[in-house]
């Protein structure tokens, strides 16, 4: 099977290179800058589960494909989704599978759109990772999972020959036959975190101590209660999970969407937090503006300065 790793990012870069140490057959669809980053020092990736170099991993140019591979697996960020389409488009043929990594649910609707919509899996991954200067991979906590699975629920020999080709490789891989319900789970989790965080520019240790327990959960269950009015209420164990992460005293977590704030970089306002809230259930006028509305035009706001101050 046939891999084609749309990027060697910190995501990327961390499952590509993990599959291409158990000796599959994977390719990294790279763009110039990180092509001549890779060439200069390799595919490196420090982490507490092993640290990784390959000096060449395959890869290729989006000019240069010319067959089709098996499964594309994509991780951009969504406000490059466009231009990563377009790059790997000549890369899927009639049989390729695609596989997205993105928060979220409004790229599903754009890759079905564009490759149709019995190509696209669902799919997300649970890794905190980040590219030093240098471009080597930092793996920053112990979590590396990945999950996948047919939108629809289910198996089939796709996904079960997919979940063949993970086994043995040093994540920890997850065939769901409830893979929406999994990504709503998680897009409700990175909404309330990366609203809460963003909005607060604080960690959720600080917020806490600053007696803002309530606030966070004000933020969570909004989530919460729009993914239940889109038919995904996040099941009891997912809930307890998330209450308790977004109130724990002294938790350094920050969402990478702070962070990306912090360094004055783009971010996702519109795929994570402004597509939830507008799968919301009408609002009464008379109704004060939620935590989560909040905190949409906080990141909006931002979005906008950043675009004044860059022209």
């Amino acid at each position: 099977m046939r891999f084609l790793m749309v990027g060697a990012g910190a995501l990327g870069g961390y499952f590509g290179g993990r599959l291409l140490e158990a000796g599959r057959d994977l390719t990294f669809l790279l763009r110039p800058r990180r092509a001549a980053q890779i060439a200069k020092i390799g595919l490196v990736v420090q982490s507490p589960f092993g640290n990784l170099q390959l000096p060449s991993p395959p890869h290729v140019l989006a000019e240069d494909i010319r067959t089709p591979f098996d499964v594309v697996v994509v991780g951009s960020k969504a406000y490059d989704l466009d231009a990563t389409m377009a790059s790997f488009a000549p890369a899927v043929g009639p049989d390729t599978v695609i596989l997205p990594l993105l928060n979220g649910m409004s790229h599903i609707d754009r890759l079905a759109e564009r490759f149709g919509s019995e190509r696209v899996l669902g799919g997300l991954c649970m890794i905190s990772a980040t590219l030093d200067d240098e471009g080597r991979v930092l793996h920053l906590n112990d979590m590396h999972g990945l999950a996948f699975g047919e939108r629809a629920g289910g198996r089939s020999a796709r996904v079960d020959a997919i979940a063949a080709q993970f086994a043995g490789a040093k994540f920890d891989a997850t065939l769901s036959e409830n893979i929406s319900q999994d990504m709503w789970e998680k897009w409700v989790f990175i909404a309330s975190a990366a609203g809460l965080t963003s909005l607060m520019r604080a960690s959720i240790g600080d917020i806490a101590s600053a007696g803002g327990q309530d606030v966070a959960l004000a933020i969570f269950d909004e989530c919460c209660a729009i993914a239940a009015h889109n038919g995904f209420a996040p099941r009891p164990a997912a809930v307890e999970r998330g209450r308790a992460i977004m109130t724990a005293p002294g938790s350094p977590m920050t969402a990478s969407m702070y962070k990306d704030i912090v360094r004055g970089a783009p971010v996702e306002a519109d795929h994570i937090v402004g597509d939830l809230l507008g799968r919301a259930p009408a609002a009464s006028s008379s109704c004060a503006p939620s935590v989560l509305r909040t905190a949409y035009v906080h990141l909006k706001a931002y979005e906008a300065r950043r675009a004044r101050e860059a022209a």
